[in-house]
């Protein structure tokens, strides 16, 4: 996978991350330099963690299924971006909460669920031999970058934004995985 992909990759996997900054930020009276850094914080390290916890199982299976590694990369990637695709059409009213946004137990449970399809394109990785502490640097950086802007976007014009982040990168996701796939059988 060459770094334009693995951009790519990253730039999608953060999609979900900036959605739910969006909602953060909306949810802000007047977004702080401190806060927007919180909430990329933990999106970041959790977009980072997960894809390695996933590359590490996937590392212990890896050579039992590698003549599938272009089939589960496809049907990883094309299931990530579809999920993003469906879930770009939800109603998701129930996203802004009362209280305190930034609880630290609100940020932690919305990372996890947000890095969640990180963690099965890790395995991904896995199987495609990906240097991984290059992806998981890029994809922590960027999420944090993309969540960061996204908190500072959402407390300016997010009502308008929140549906076209996540429809971008579910396409993205699965042109990325049919990519793999061609690239692996047909065309390689």
């Amino acid at each position: 996978m060459g770094l334009i992909t693995l951009v790519f990759v990253a730039i999608s996997l953060a999609m979900d991350a900036f959605t739910i900054a969006i909602a953060k930020g909306i949810s802000l009276k007047e977004a702080k330099p401190h806060q927007a850094a919180k909430v990329a914080l933990f999106f970041g390290g959790f977009q980072a963690l997960m894809p390695f916890i996933g590359w590490a199982c996937g590392q212990s299976f890896e050579k039992y299924i590698h003549a599938f590694t272009p089939w589960i990369a496809l049907i990883l990637l094309c299931a990530i971006g579809g999920k993003m695709l469906y879930e770009s059409f939800q109603d998701d009213e129930d996203e802004f909460e009362e209280g305190n946004p930034l609880s630290t137990k609100s940020l932690m449970i919305l990372a996890i669920a947000t890095s969640i399809d990180a963690l099965a394109v890790g395995v991904t990785f896995a199987f495609l031999n990906v240097n991984i502490l290059w992806a998981i640097t890029l994809i922590g950086g960027i999420t944090f970058v993309i969540s960061y802007a996204g908190v500072v976007l959402g407390n300016k014009v997010g009502k308008y934004l929140k549906n076209y982040a996540e429809i971008v990168g579910g396409i993205i996701l699965i042109i990325i995985g049919l990519s793999i796939f061609l690239q692996n059988t047909i065309l390689g």
